[in-house]
């Protein structure tokens, strides 16, 4: 699926752990307005499903893994009939980067993205959202919510307590810990799910947004995932946004960080490497 003689008319959208698609929406009626058609599916589990009724039996997920879910985006994405852009936010930008490593999609966007094997360093603010579930072992095959309070340090940082109690209330589902094992303990497994080649150099371009603000994805970690690509002749550009925390597919000022996704993923997508 590398056909650059033809521009991408579709965007596909992946959300992160804790979230639904509900967390793109105002981006995809944006570029649904722009005449993309836009592809929004929840992970297994959640695709199709409603926030109440994924709090009420979250059962579905607990069997997730990182395998699974890409395999369910790879198979939406072979589906059609031109590469898409493809755009993920926090473990979806790391299926996103798995995806375009894979030779899918004509572009990426990795917003706020979660690390892929080989970034070794993480700062105290990653640690104190995942600690709670990568402290106990037991917790390896658990889907667990974060409580408003752990919600309001890992997305809500840069609303009032209320804000992101809105935000919690509307949106935030039970997440599969074991996805967040996978991750975090990455480094100690050879055939870690979470590896990407990142010499491949015949992969999409590829772009990295990070927030200042962000507690989950700090800049220092997605700069670092972002050099660990300088061996790859593939384009790979990085921008940073100021003021901008975990929650940035819906705080004041998301349309900036969309349009500058879209315009940089439509260029790139169209023009010959």
């Amino acid at each position: 699926m590398s056909d650059k003689n033809v521009a991408a008319d579709t965007i596909v959208l992946i959300h992160g752990l804790w979230m639904t698609p509900l967390s793109w929406d105002g981006w995809a009626k944006r570029y649904s307005k722009l005449g993309y058609r836009v592809i929004n599916r929840g992970w297994p589990g959640i695709d199709g499903r409603s926030v109440e009724d994924i709090r009420r039996d979250p059962k579905p997920l607990e069997d997730l893994s990182v395998s699974r879910i890409v395999h369910h985006y790879e198979n939406i994405i072979r589906e059609l009939p031109h590469p898409p852009i493809i755009m993920g936010h926090s473990f979806g930008g790391l299926f996103t980067q798995i995806l375009i490593d894979r030779g899918l999609g004509a572009a990426g966007v990795a917003i706020s993205s979660a690390p892929a094997k080989g970034v070794l360093l993480l700062p105290f603010s990653t640690l104190r959202v995942s600690f709670p579930a990568l402290s106990n072992p037991s917790n390896i095959d658990k889907v667990a919510p974060l409580t408003p309070e752990q919600f309001h340090y890992a997305f809500g940082n840069r609303l009032s307590r209320e804000q992101s109690r809105e935000v919690y209330e509307r949106q935030a589902i039970p997440g599969p810990d074991h996805i967040l094992f996978q991750a975090g303990f990455a480094s100690l497994d050879p055939n870690s799910e979470v590896t990407v080649h990142f010499k491949n150099e015949e992969r999409a371009p590829l772009l990295f947004i990070s927030g200042d603000k962000d507690h989950v994805s700090p800049p220092a970690v997605v700069k670092m995932n972002v050099a660990l690509y300088r061996q790859s002749r593939a384009i790979t550009e990085y921008k940073e946004f100021m003021d901008r925390s975990h929650y940035i597919l819906g705080e004041d000022g998301w349309e900036e960080v969309a349009d500058v996704a879209i315009e940089w993923a439509k260029y790139l997508a169209t023009t010959p490497a």
